[in-house]
């Protein structure tokens, strides 16, 4: 977290974009964390909050797009590259092409908000031929909503998420020593327990 964090501040807006991209791409970073991440920025003065929301939009949209056309592009291809098949198991692909059959805009809206599954739904809409107009009004209505509103959230709130990380820090490092003690006080034991024994 730290890592990530001193990368944003270091390339600001560009920093923002990537982590969001590779967010949408399916690494392992939750989104929100670097809107709220370009919110206190902001708040900090170290962005400015417009270009910031505007920055964040372009990062999760870009993932978005380049997911749907890879889908698109690549077809059933693409599910035997090995990364893929992990996001987008067979019986997660077939619910997936099922639903966007059936309800293909709230589908996509859905799938923005759910972090695990996202990645895998973006590329089934390709993969399924969603329009790209759909696809792309649906996924950027639901964007246009939910970035904004937790950019703003973190930037009218910035004092209290700072503080949110610092205790969570205070409870990381309490959490260490309490498992460094256990682990202590284990192996002490086992040691004992052998030395006794004939």
């Amino acid at each position: 977290m730290q890592l990530l964090q001193s990368f944003v501040e270091q390339f600001t807006y560009l920093g923002i974009y990537l982590v969001l991209l590779a967010g949408s791409l399916g690494l392992p970073i939750p989104e929100e964390m670097a809107i709220i991440a370009a919110g206190v920025m902001s708040h900090e003065g170290l962005m400015a909050p417009w270009p910031g929301v505007v920055v964040c939009l372009l990062g999760v949209l870009s993932g978005d797009v380049i997911l749907y056309w890879t889908g698109r592009n690549g077809g059933e291809r693409v599910l035997r590259w090995r990364p893929v098949r992990f996001l987008l198991t067979p019986a997660r692909e077939s619910r997936l092409k099922l639903a966007y059959h059936r309800h293909a805009v709230k589908t996509i809206v859905a799938a923005r908000h759910v972090t695990g599954l996202r990645a895998a739904a973006f590329l089934t809409a390709g993969i399924a031929r969603v329009p790209f107009w759909k696809f792309l009004s649906a996924d950027a209505v639901a964007a246009v909503v939910s970035v904004p509103f937790g950019f703003f959230l973190a930037f009218l709130f910035a004092d209290q998420v700072q503080q949110v990380f610092a205790d969570v820090h205070r409870i990381e490092r309490w959490l260490v020593l309490a498992a460094l003690i256990i682990v202590g006080a284990w192996v002490t034991i086992a040691v004992r327990r052998r030395g006794q024994r004939p």
